[in-house]
């Protein structure tokens, strides 16, 4: 069996990132969480933390960190089902992984007429749409909004619809770049805007339809939804935003073949406390709303050729 203590130093260190701040967390002496750390890798055979500045995780010490977080999340909604509030408030605290873009525009306005009522906090852990259900595989979170349609062992995976996405740029910026259209050569010199390292959309678009590779154009990578429309707006380059964040704006598609749509799902833990099951099935309605919206103000480039049209040289 794990010990508590032990356990519980092991987790102040990763959240803290050294043995001192976690010894002020717990309000015990630094030697005391250098022990417990110690006594915790001896039992476990492995050693658990890189000793740096901060403080970090080894494979095994990242293994039994999701382990740890899983069992807390457990705990909490074992707690609540059997008492009706949070251990230290009356506040349920659900621990979301979500996509920036959701975020950005439909999740939270979703949202803001319920959490107060059902007394729930949220805790939101930001990812790729890609990469999110591996933080509820981890125990990491208790739901994930992810474009991954597979259920996973113990989990329930919900349908929730379609956010298209859009090559686009302003009428200043295509004026100056795309002068005789989209064509590849101007793919090659015109800056484009990616938001992260993880944002495939962008750079599978033009590898499919142009062949160009990410290392053959020059591109700003903006992690942020806000920036990364703003920076659109404003001229920085072209680039792919949801028609959530379109609507409303002068931004151009670029062409409706490079358009696509990233289906949406809502993945949980089969046991799902009462906060939870509320939480879910008010996602689920307000996603069938908000997701099928028409795209209303979305304007098309009418000069650019189509891309099926354009020469690969």
């Amino acid at each position: 069996m794990l010990d508590h203590k032990q356990c519980q130093a092991f987790l102040a260190v990763i959240e803290t990132g050294s043995f001192e701040h976690a010894a002020t967390q717990l309000n015990v002496t630094a030697s005391a969480i250098t022990l417990r750390v110690k006594a915790l890798e001896r039992s476990l055979g492995h050693i658990l933390l890189i000793r740096e500045r901060p403080c970090y995780p080894t494979q095994a010490g990242q293994d039994l960190l999701q382990y740890l977080n899983k069992i807390m999340l457990l705990e909490q909604d074992l707690f609540h089902q059997f008492t009706g509030k949070h251990p230290e408030n009356s506040f349920y605290q659900a621990h979301i992984a979500i996509n920036a873009d959701s975020l950005a525009t439909w999740f939270l306005p979703a949202l803001k007429d319920m959490l107060l009522k059902e007394k729930i906090i949220l805790k939101i852990h930001l990812d790729d749409q890609d990469h999110t259900h591996h933080l509820l595989s981890s125990g990491q979170v208790n739901a994930c909004i992810s474009s991954n349609a597979i259920t996973q062992k113990g989990c329930h995976a919900i349908y929730l619809g379609k956010i298209g996405y859009h090559m686009v740029a302003c009428p200043s910026f295509i004026q100056q770049w795309f002068p005789h259209g989209l064509t590849r050569q101007a793919l090659r010199t015109a800056p484009a805007v990616i938001f992260n390292r993880k944002d495939e959309m962008h750079i599978n678009s033009l590898l499919h339809h142009f062949g160009l590779s990410k290392t053959v154009y020059p591109y700003h990578l903006i992690p942020s939804s806000e920036s990364f429309l703003q920076a659109i707006e404003m001229g920085f380059g072209y680039g792919m935003l949801p028609d959530l964040q379109i609507q409303g704006t002068d931004l151009v598609v670029l062409s409706p073949a490079l358009s696509t749509e990233i289906e949406l799902y809502w993945h949980h833990w089969q046991q799902q406390s009462d906060q939870m099951k509320k939480l879910t099935l008010h996602i689920q309605q307000q996603a069938q709303i908000r997701l099928q919206q028409d795209e209303g103000n979305t304007r098309y480039d009418t000069s650019n050729n189509p891309v099926d049209e354009i020469d690969a040289e």
